[in-house]
Protein backbone atom coordinates (compact mmCIF):
# COMPACT_ATOMS: atom_id res chain seq x y z
CA UNK A 1 0.00 0.00 0.00
CA UNK A 2 1.26 3.33 -0.84
CA UNK A 3 1.65 5.89 2.46
CA UNK A 4 -1.60 7.97 1.73
CA UNK A 5 -3.53 4.53 1.74
CA UNK A 6 -2.07 3.94 4.71
CA UNK A 7 -2.85 7.09 6.51
CA UNK A 8 -6.22 6.52 5.34
CA UNK A 9 -6.52 2.94 6.96
CA UNK A 10 -4.99 4.37 10.03
CA UNK A 11 -7.38 7.37 10.33
CA UNK A 12 -10.20 5.10 10.07
CA UNK A 13 -12.54 5.84 13.31
CA UNK A 14 -12.69 3.07 15.96
CA UNK A 15 -12.36 2.70 19.44
CA UNK A 16 -10.65 1.05 22.12
CA UNK A 17 -12.11 -2.22 24.46
CA UNK A 18 -10.91 -4.39 26.85
CA UNK A 19 -11.51 -7.70 27.39
CA UNK A 20 -11.00 -10.05 30.17
CA UNK A 21 -9.51 -13.62 30.17
CA UNK A 22 -12.22 -15.60 27.99
CA UNK A 23 -14.47 -12.87 27.60
CA UNK A 24 -16.59 -12.68 24.47
CA UNK A 25 -15.86 -10.35 22.28
CA UNK A 26 -18.72 -11.87 19.77
CA UNK A 27 -21.38 -14.01 20.33
CA UNK A 28 -22.85 -16.34 17.29
CA UNK A 29 -25.97 -14.81 16.08
CA UNK A 30 -25.17 -11.37 16.74
CA UNK A 31 -25.73 -8.74 14.06
CA UNK A 32 -21.98 -7.38 12.59
CA UNK A 33 -22.01 -3.86 12.86
CA UNK A 34 -17.55 -3.65 13.35
CA UNK A 35 -14.58 -5.39 12.67
CA UNK A 36 -12.10 -6.17 15.36
CA UNK A 37 -8.38 -5.76 15.83
CA UNK A 38 -6.24 -7.60 18.19
CA UNK A 39 -4.23 -5.20 19.95
CA UNK A 40 -2.52 -6.62 22.59
CA UNK A 41 -3.58 -10.29 24.15
CA UNK A 42 -4.30 -13.19 22.48
CA UNK A 43 -7.92 -14.17 21.48
CA UNK A 44 -9.64 -17.62 19.47
CA UNK A 45 -12.70 -18.50 17.60
CA UNK A 46 -14.80 -21.20 18.36
CA UNK A 47 -18.11 -23.31 17.65
CA UNK A 48 -20.20 -24.54 19.94
CA UNK A 49 -22.17 -28.29 18.98
CA UNK A 50 -25.63 -28.90 20.40
CA UNK A 51 -24.69 -30.90 23.38
CA UNK A 52 -22.11 -28.22 24.40
CA UNK A 53 -18.50 -29.47 23.05
CA UNK A 54 -16.17 -27.05 21.89
CA UNK A 55 -14.31 -26.88 18.57
CA UNK A 56 -11.19 -24.13 18.35
CA UNK A 57 -11.15 -22.95 15.14
CA UNK A 58 -8.37 -20.60 15.46
CA UNK A 59 -6.01 -18.53 17.56
CA UNK A 60 -4.59 -14.80 17.36
CA UNK A 61 -1.82 -13.01 18.12
CA UNK A 62 -1.68 -8.95 18.41
CA UNK A 63 -2.03 -6.82 14.97
CA UNK A 64 -4.60 -9.60 13.54
CA UNK A 65 -7.70 -8.24 12.52
CA UNK A 66 -10.10 -10.87 13.75
CA UNK A 67 -13.75 -10.62 11.64
CA UNK A 68 -12.50 -9.18 9.02
CA UNK A 69 -15.65 -11.42 7.05
CA UNK A 70 -17.50 -8.98 9.28
CA UNK A 71 -17.16 -6.12 6.51
CA UNK A 72 -19.15 -8.02 4.34
CA UNK A 73 -21.40 -10.71 6.28
CA UNK A 74 -24.39 -9.45 8.24
CA UNK A 75 -24.23 -11.76 10.88
CA UNK A 76 -21.65 -13.61 13.33
CA UNK A 77 -21.94 -17.25 12.25
CA UNK A 78 -18.93 -18.17 15.16
CA UNK A 79 -18.39 -17.02 18.98
CA UNK A 80 -14.98 -14.78 19.38
CA UNK A 81 -13.01 -14.83 22.43
CA UNK A 82 -10.27 -13.43 24.19
CA UNK A 83 -7.95 -15.98 25.42
CA UNK A 84 -6.18 -13.22 27.71
CA UNK A 85 -6.86 -10.24 29.29
CA UNK A 86 -7.42 -8.50 25.83
CA UNK A 87 -7.05 -4.99 24.38
CA UNK A 88 -8.98 -4.15 20.59
CA UNK A 89 -9.38 -1.62 18.27
CA UNK A 90 -13.23 -1.65 16.64
CA UNK A 91 -13.56 -0.36 13.56
CA UNK A 92 -16.58 0.51 11.81
CA UNK A 93 -17.82 -2.00 9.39
CA UNK A 94 -19.60 0.65 7.39
CA UNK A 95 -16.08 2.60 7.39
CA UNK A 96 -14.08 -0.21 6.73
CA UNK A 97 -16.36 -0.99 3.34
CA UNK A 98 -16.36 2.64 2.04
CA UNK A 99 -12.60 2.65 2.61
CA UNK A 100 -12.42 -0.34 0.74
CA UNK A 101 -14.48 0.63 -2.11
CA UNK A 102 -12.59 4.10 -2.79
CA UNK A 103 -9.00 2.52 -2.10
CA UNK A 104 -8.45 -0.69 -4.87
CA UNK A 105 -4.84 -1.09 -2.56
CA UNK A 106 -6.44 -1.68 0.48
CA UNK A 107 -9.31 -3.53 -0.55
CA UNK A 108 -6.56 -6.24 -2.04
CA UNK A 109 -4.55 -6.30 0.88
CA UNK A 110 -7.99 -6.80 3.63
CA UNK A 111 -8.59 -9.78 0.62
CA UNK A 112 -5.42 -11.00 1.12
CA UNK A 113 -5.53 -11.18 4.77
CA UNK A 114 -8.59 -13.36 4.29
CA UNK A 115 -6.97 -15.73 1.66
CA UNK A 116 -4.67 -16.56 4.37
CA UNK A 117 -6.75 -17.03 6.75
CA UNK A 118 -8.33 -19.38 4.68
CA UNK A 119 -5.19 -21.62 4.06
CA UNK A 120 -4.84 -21.68 7.55
CA UNK A 121 -8.48 -23.15 8.10
CA UNK A 122 -7.99 -25.89 5.37
CA UNK A 123 -4.41 -26.78 7.52
CA UNK A 124 -6.59 -26.89 10.49
CA UNK A 125 -8.71 -29.36 8.68
CA UNK A 126 -6.03 -31.60 7.68
CA UNK A 127 -4.60 -31.34 11.15
CA UNK A 128 -7.46 -32.29 12.53
CA UNK A 129 -8.79 -35.04 10.29
CA UNK A 130 -5.10 -36.81 8.87
CA UNK A 131 -3.02 -36.43 11.23
CA UNK A 132 -2.24 -38.22 14.80
CA UNK A 133 -2.30 -36.82 18.20
CA UNK A 134 1.37 -36.38 18.54
CA UNK A 135 1.44 -34.62 14.92
CA UNK A 136 -1.82 -32.47 15.44
CA UNK A 137 -0.29 -30.48 18.88
CA UNK A 138 3.50 -30.74 17.45
CA UNK A 139 1.57 -28.97 14.09
CA UNK A 140 -0.42 -26.61 16.34
CA UNK A 141 3.01 -25.62 18.38
CA UNK A 142 4.86 -24.88 14.91
CA UNK A 143 2.13 -22.41 13.76
CA UNK A 144 1.88 -20.62 16.60
CA UNK A 145 5.72 -20.05 17.32
CA UNK A 146 6.06 -19.41 13.08
CA UNK A 147 3.13 -16.52 13.09
CA UNK A 148 4.80 -15.41 16.77
CA UNK A 149 8.33 -15.27 15.11
CA UNK A 150 7.11 -13.63 11.70
CA UNK A 151 5.22 -10.62 14.03
CA UNK A 152 8.37 -9.91 15.53
CA UNK A 153 6.85 -10.66 18.95
CA UNK A 154 8.56 -14.02 20.05
CA UNK A 155 11.86 -13.73 22.01
CA UNK A 156 14.18 -16.06 20.16
CA UNK A 157 12.85 -19.94 20.90
CA UNK A 158 11.07 -19.05 23.39
CA UNK A 159 7.07 -17.87 22.90
CA UNK A 160 4.23 -17.04 25.13
CA UNK A 161 1.89 -19.65 25.43
CA UNK A 162 -1.44 -18.91 27.37
CA UNK A 163 -3.41 -21.91 26.15
CA UNK A 164 -4.37 -24.75 28.72
CA UNK A 165 -4.58 -28.32 28.10
CA UNK A 166 -8.34 -28.09 27.75
CA UNK A 167 -7.83 -25.24 25.26
CA UNK A 168 -4.93 -27.32 23.14
CA UNK A 169 -7.27 -30.60 22.95
CA UNK A 170 -10.45 -27.90 21.70
CA UNK A 171 -8.24 -27.29 18.88
CA UNK A 172 -6.72 -30.22 17.55
CA UNK A 173 -9.66 -32.63 19.01
CA UNK A 174 -8.28 -34.43 21.67
CA UNK A 175 -9.30 -35.48 25.31
CA UNK A 176 -7.55 -33.14 28.04
CA UNK A 177 -6.33 -36.96 29.35
CA UNK A 178 -4.70 -37.67 25.63
CA UNK A 179 -3.55 -33.93 25.44
CA UNK A 180 -1.54 -33.91 28.40
CA UNK A 181 -0.12 -37.36 27.85
CA UNK A 182 1.14 -36.14 24.25
CA UNK A 183 2.44 -32.71 25.39
CA UNK A 184 4.73 -34.91 28.35
CA UNK A 185 5.79 -37.10 25.05
CA UNK A 186 6.90 -34.10 23.28
CA UNK A 187 8.63 -33.15 26.16
CA UNK A 188 10.01 -36.54 27.59
CA UNK A 189 11.85 -36.29 24.12
CA UNK A 190 13.12 -32.97 24.38
CA UNK A 191 11.58 -31.16 21.83
CA UNK A 192 9.87 -28.48 24.42
CA UNK A 193 9.76 -26.96 27.54
CA UNK A 194 6.10 -25.94 28.65
CA UNK A 195 5.68 -24.13 31.92
CA UNK A 196 4.64 -20.57 33.06
CA UNK A 197 2.71 -19.42 30.14
CA UNK A 198 5.95 -19.81 27.83
CA UNK A 199 6.83 -22.51 25.06
CA UNK A 200 10.74 -23.08 24.38
CA UNK A 201 11.25 -25.21 21.46
CA UNK A 202 14.70 -27.10 22.09
CA UNK A 203 14.61 -29.06 18.59
CA UNK A 204 12.95 -26.94 15.96
CA UNK A 205 14.04 -29.32 13.15
CA UNK A 206 12.85 -32.55 15.32
CA UNK A 207 9.37 -30.98 16.05
CA UNK A 208 8.41 -29.70 12.57
CA UNK A 209 9.50 -33.51 11.29
CA UNK A 210 7.10 -34.47 14.02
CA UNK A 211 4.02 -32.37 12.98
CA UNK A 212 4.18 -32.63 9.65
CA UNK A 213 5.11 -28.97 9.43
CA UNK A 214 5.62 -26.36 6.49
CA UNK A 215 4.95 -22.98 6.94
CA UNK A 216 4.05 -22.55 3.18
CA UNK A 217 0.63 -21.95 4.12
CA UNK A 218 1.10 -19.26 6.43
CA UNK A 219 2.02 -16.63 3.33
CA UNK A 220 4.71 -14.92 5.44
CA UNK A 221 5.98 -13.54 2.17
CA UNK A 222 2.55 -11.83 0.89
Amino acid sequence: MSDEDKRALIGLPWSRKNYPRDGYMVREGEPATVCTLLITGFAFRQKLVSDGARQIISFHIPGEFLDIQNSMLEVADHNLQSLTRSTVALVSRNALSDLMASRPAIRRALWLDSLVDSSIFREWVVNVGRRDARARIAHLLCELAARLRSAGIADGEIFDFPLTQEQVGDATGLTAVHTNRTLQSLRKDGLISLSSNRLSILDWDALTEVGDFNERYLHHSV
